[in-house]
């Protein structure tokens, strides 16, 4: 049976995410994947679709709700790879105690502005230019490290080079977590 892969997208959810697709191309045959829009689960309807009212609507109470509303539905430890804002969402509900068995993180906006990390397994990745990396001075404080891509900026999970990386790390992980279940039996 195929583990289970929960995607949360960026903050523009499938109005700009036809490179989700690309995504879903590699991991659809080793993941059995459950998606979920970041607009719809923190129940966002903007009357405009600029950045800058959708970051108001997810930072004035979207990141909460689409943080409880993973909590609602996923009851069962799984993994999860998750975009930008999208990341913020799936970082807030691990600290209120989402199930997970791994979490890749890219791009996540507002983590730098975070005072913990989760407890579970998890990777950050961000472009060596994206201004929402977290700093030296916060790794520091939690503990943490990230690998910062050179010559990327915030965007850079939508590029094909980031995209097929990421998913041979993810496919790598499974097939290594497969293989172990087929040792134990």
């Amino acid at each position: 049976m195929a583990e289970k892969l929960v995607i949360v997208s960026d903050m523009w959810g499938v109005k700009k995410g036809l490179w989700i697709t690309s995504y879903l191309g590699y991991l659809q045959h080793y993941f059995d994947i459950t998606f979920y829009d970041s607009q719809q689960i923190a129940a966002i309807e903007p009357i405009d679709d600029t950045e800058k009212t959708l970051n108001e609507a997810f930072v004035n109470g979207g990141i909460a709700t689409a943080s409880n509303h993973l909590l609602e539905r996923e009851k069962t430890p799984c993994h999860y790879l998750a975009f930008s804002t999208g990341g913020t969402i799936v970082w807030n509900a691990a600290m209120k105690g989402l199930p997970i068995k791994s979490f890749y993180c890219i791009s996540a906006t507002r983590i730098r502005m975070e005072t913990a990390c989760p407890s579970v397994p998890f990777k950050l990745l961000f472009g060596k230019n994206d201004a929402f990396k977290p700093d030296e001075n916060w790794l520091q404080k939690t503990g943490t490290e990230l690998e910062a891509i050179p010559n990327y900026g915030h965007t850079l999970y939508t590029e094909d080079k980031i995209i097929k990386k990421v998913s041979m790390e993810m496919l790598k992980k499974v097939t290594s977590l497969q293989q172990q279940k087929r040792k134990v039996v």
